[in-house]
C-alpha cells in the first residue's frame, strides 16, 4: 500500500478493505448470511483500525463496528483529525449473492469539515475518492431518478417523486446510492429514516469533491464528529435539481 496523502490514503484503505471483503464473499459462500454478514463486519473493521492505527497513529476514529465506549471517547472530540469509516456499508446486500450494491467507506474530518474521502464499490470493481473526483454531468431537464432504500424508503420521497414527476430507484447501501448520482444512474439520493454519520461523511466528501450538493433535507449543513453521531436525513444531488428538490421537500413539510 502506497501512502502519499490523505487522499490516497482514503482510496488506498477502502480499495483494500474492500478485496479482502470480495476474498471472504468468495471463501464464506452465501449458505449462512448472518454469519458472512458478522464476519464481513468484522474483519473489515479490524484491517482498518490497525491500518489507521500504523498509518495516523496521532488521528483519532470514528468506526461503525466500534464499541459505546470506543465511540464516545472524549478523546475524538478533541481531536483535530478524525477519521470516520464504515467498514462495510450494505451488509445485508454484501451477503446476497450477485448484488454488488455495498460498499466501504473512509473519509476523514479535520478541523470542522471533511478533506478527504473514499467510496469502494468492491463488486463493482471502482472506488471513487476525493484524490480523483468524477466529472459530473449537466441535468438537461425532463423526468429524472431518484434512489431511496430497499427496504424501506421514505413515504415522503414517494410524494416527492409525484410531485415533481421522477422516478424511484431502489438501491441498497448508502454510498452505492450517492456513487449512482455521481456516475449518471440517478439524479438524486433522497433519505430521512434514520441514518449516522459513517453512513454518509466519506461518500459526501466525494459528492462535494465532484461538484454535487449535499445537505439536510432542510437545506441546511451536514455536519460531523458530533458528540451524537445520529444524522437522520440527507439530501445529495445535482446542484441544478437541488433547488426543487428543497422546494419539493419544503412543501411536503408544512
Amino acid at each position: 500500500m502506497t501512502i502519499r496523502d490523505d487522499h490516497d490514503l482514503a482510496a488506498d484503505l477502502a480499495t483494500a478493505a474492500g478485496e479482502s471483503l470480495l476474498k471472504l464473499r468468495a471463501d464464506l459462500g452465501f449458505e449462512h448470511p448472518p454469519a458472512l454478514r458478522a464476519e464481513g463486519d468484522r474483519a473489515s473493521h479490524v484491517l482498518l483500525m490497525e491500518s489507521l492505527a500504523r498509518l495516523r497513529p496521532s488521528d483519532s476514529v470514528l468506526s461503525e463496528e466500534a464499541t459505546r465506549e470506543e465511540r464516545e471517547n472524549p478523546r475524538r472530540q478533541q481531536a483535530q483529525r478524525v477519521w470516520i469509516v464504515d467498514p462495510l456499508d450494505g451488509t445485508r446486500e454484501f451477503a446476497e449473492e450477485g448484488r454488488a450494491d455495498w460498499a466501504v467507506h473512509v473519509a476523514l474530518w479535520e478541523r470542522g469539515s471533511l478533506v478527504a474521502g473514499a467510496v469502494a464499490l468492491p463488486a463493482q470493481g471502482r472506488c471513487l475518492g476525493t484524490a480523483a473526483p468524477v466529472p459530473l454531468r449537466r441535468y438537461e431537464g425532463g423526468r429524472f431518478r431518484i434512489a431511496v432504500s430497499r427496504t424501506r424508503p421514505p413515504e415522503f420521497v414517494q410524494k416527492l417523486a409525484y410531485l415533481l414527476g421522477a422516478d424511484l430507484v431502489p438501491i441498497g447501501s448508502a454510498g452505492a446510492k450517492i456513487a449512482a448520482v455521481l456516475t449518471g444512474e440517478v439524479e438524486a439520493y433522497v433519505h430521512a429514516g434514520g441514518q449516522y454519520e459513517w453512513d454518509s461523511a466519506a461518500p459526501v466528501a466525494v459528492a462535494q469533491a465532484a461538484g454535487a450538493h449535499a445537505s439536510r433535507i432542510d437545506g441546511s449543513e451536514l455536519t460531523y464528529n458530533q458528540v451524537d453521531p445520529t444524522l437522520p436525513d440527507i439530501l445529495v444531488s445535482l446542484p441544478e435539481l437541488a433547488p426543487s428538490l428543497l422546494a419539493g421537500i419544503r412543501d411536503l413539510h408544512r
